[in-house]
């Protein structure tokens, strides 16, 4: 059962998947059949898997689907959120480029390597929305080679959240901004080459730079005030591969001291939310 839900965890079996048969299972595992069979029943109870009669158990998205939905209405009402999730993207996946730089698999890397590919073709026969859409699916992959059970399952849990997000901005900042298309296909090719070459330092600071120019841009064109750290002033630990912190903001809230906010940077905060 432990090992079962390992491979649901660390992204071995993906939402969609199809399980091993119950004999190729239970000489995986070195176990007798029922003992598989009463451990697939238990991970159906809890709605991870899903038994289709005459083709076999597959895997449910139950883990990305809790957390997913409110949020992705929340961000399409409240334009100003993109600005809190630009942060959490730059804390959560600059840490899962280094993971994935130290971790990656042989299949991994080939398929970071076939998606900056179709990133670049997506580039040059310059469609838009696929281009988007395959950047999405490449953070995706990177999250995925972390192999780290926890970084994968906050990123599966808010998939809905990013994958939208990712492709939103995406698709807006190639369409308004003339420069954004080439500069973004540089920032993925410097990530993915650092993370194909295993240097997890250089892989982090270029996850971190591509997320600060996409807020950058989006900022502009929202009208957030500018704000936020470059990927140089991230904070480092000595045990713990450092993760960037929350870059600190001009608008909004009230201080560590507990000031009030400024009216102006309320009412900044404010447009912001009028936006879309």
């Amino acid at each position: 059962m432990r090992q079962m839900e390992t491979s649901l965890l660390d992204g071995t079996w993906r939402a969609g998947a199809k399980l091993p048969s119950e004999r190729v299972l239970a000489l995986e595992y070195d176990v007798a059949r029922n003992t598989v069979r009463e451990a697939i029943q238990r991970l159906a109870a809890r709605g991870l898997v899903q038994s289709r009669p005459g083709a076999g158990v597959f895997v449910t998205d139950q883990l990305r689907t809790g957390f997913a939905s409110p949020w992705g209405q929340l961000v399409a009402d409240h334009p100003a959120l993109r600005e809190d999730i630009l942060e959490f993207r730059r804390v959560l996946e600059g840490a899962t480029a280094y993971f994935a730089a130290l971790r990656a698999s042989d299949d991994d890397l080939e398929r970071i390597r076939a998606l900056m590919q179709e990133l670049e073709r997506t580039r040059e026969v310059d469609d838009k929305a696929a281009e988007a859409d395959t950047d999405a699916k490449l953070h995706e992959v990177i999250a995925q080679a972390s192999h780290n059970a926890m970084f994968l399952h906050l990123h599966t849990s808010v998939l809905g959240v990013l994958r939208e997000h990712i492709t939103i901005n995406g698709t807006g900042l190639r369409v308004q901004n003339e420069d954004a298309p080439d500069q973004l296909l540089l920032q993925h090719r410097t990530l993915c080459d650092a993370i194909v070459a295993r240097r997890p330092e250089e892989a982090r600071t270029a996850m971190q730079t591509h997320i600060d120019f996409v807020r950058t841009r989006v900022g502009d064109e929202i009208g957030w005030p500018e704000s936020g750290p470059t990927s140089d002033d991230a904070p480092r630990a000595t045990a713990v591969p450092a993760q960037a912190g929350k870059p600190a903001r001009k608008t909004a809230r009230k201080t560590s001291g507990g000031a009030k906010e400024k009216p102006a940077a309320r009412a900044g905060r404010a447009n912001a939310a009028k936006v879309g």
